[in-house]
């Protein structure tokens, strides 16, 4: 939520032709009575894309799915792991995982009411409860009602005690107990989540699950999404860093004209180039510059000037400077 919004993901999706996107979660409360329009906008490039859902409200959940599925999404995914306090007031997230019964209820209504693929994401269990009974009991309720795809966040939730960034870091990852389901249910379709943060680490964990999915590694370090087409999907080539941000300079220009601000899409581009000369300055410009009232294309363009020359002899050998340099002239 607050992150991976529809400029973020246009930003990935200029990385990656192949990786499936996801949506900020959005409560049913906010697509039936929100601003719907801004809520669910975004770009075609996006697709394949998942709207993923917060609810608890069967009838609301059908609803919001279908509205999901009318405007395009390929696919209504239901949050079962956010441990946000608002979330949990709202009976909704990771605190449904002590509600089996009711996630599989609103798996089937939804399942019945709309034509592409309903997902859930979730953890491995809250609180005190034994993961290796809460997992396979949501798992296998939600499967009998047709759902076979699950991405599963490999901790815990511990909703009383510690903070939604804590519960990101503190509870242990449990991975061998997401493999363990995968080997028992080898029917369904299981994605891995939480704390993987490179390509190499996804590659060891397809050895025993159908996915990965990376979330704060993808954010902060989106570079690597370039890999993401040939080393996971076998693609002849990987894509290109610098010619994928001046694709993402395209999409920017286009915002700017119908009035978005420059730092609402320059926010994600921070990490692009972590690790590499210049990155410090990078992050610098678009952070201060950015958010200056009037800021255009130029402050991209300054930035990229700036990284160029903080990194010629290290670009130039990776064949990739002079467009950059391009970009600042465009």
């Amino acid at each position: 939520m607050d992150w991976t919004d529809r400029h973020c993901r246009v930003l990935h999706r200029m990385l990656s032709g192949r990786a499936l996107l996801y949506s900020e979660m959005l409560t049913t409360g906010a697509i039936l009575h929100g601003d719907r329009a801004r809520l669910l906008a975004y770009s075609p490039v996006e697709h394949p894309v998942a709207l993923q859902l917060g609810g608890s409200e069967p009838a609301d959940l059908v609803v919001a799915a279908r509205i999901g599925e009318a405007e395009g999404y390929d696919e209504i995914n239901l949050n079962v792991g956010c441990p946000s306090d608002r979330v949990q007031s709202g009976r909704f997230g990771a605190c449904l995982m002590r509600e089996p019964e009711l996630v599989a209820e609103c798996m089937a209504a939804m399942g019945a009411a709309v034509k592409v693929p309903v997902t859930v994401k979730c953890r491995i269990g809250v609180d005190d409860q034994d993961p290796e009974e809460s997992l396979f009991r949501l798992v296998d309720l939600c499967a009998q009602t047709g759902v076979i795809s699950f991405v599963v966040h490999a901790r815990k939730a511990i909703l009383n005690g510690l903070s939604p960034k804590e519960n990101r870091d503190v509870p242990p990852l449990n991975y061998p107990l997401v493999w363990r389901l995968k080997r028992e249910r080898p029917e369904l379709t299981i994605v891995i989540n939480g704390g993987i943060g490179s390509l190499e680490e996804a590659e060891q964990h397809l050895a025993h699950v159908d996915g990965v999915m990376l979330g704060r590694a993808a954010y902060h370090t989106p570079g690597i999404l370039a890999e993401v087409d040939r080393r996971i999907f076998g693609e002849d080539r990987a894509a290109d860093v610098p010619a994928g941000l001046l694709a993402y300079r395209d999409y920017v220009a286009a915002e700017l004209a119908k009035g978005t601000h420059l730092a609402a899409m320059t926010r994600h581009m921070l990490g692009l180039f972590h690790g590499v000369p210049g990155a410090r300055a990078w992050r610098r410009i678009l952070t201060v510059d950015g958010v200056k009232p009037g800021a255009g294309l130029e402050v991209i363009d300054r930035a990229l000037a700036v990284l160029a020359d903080a990194a010629t002899s290290r670009l130039e050998g990776q064949g990739v400077a002079g467009r950059l340099e391009a970009g600042e002239a465009a």
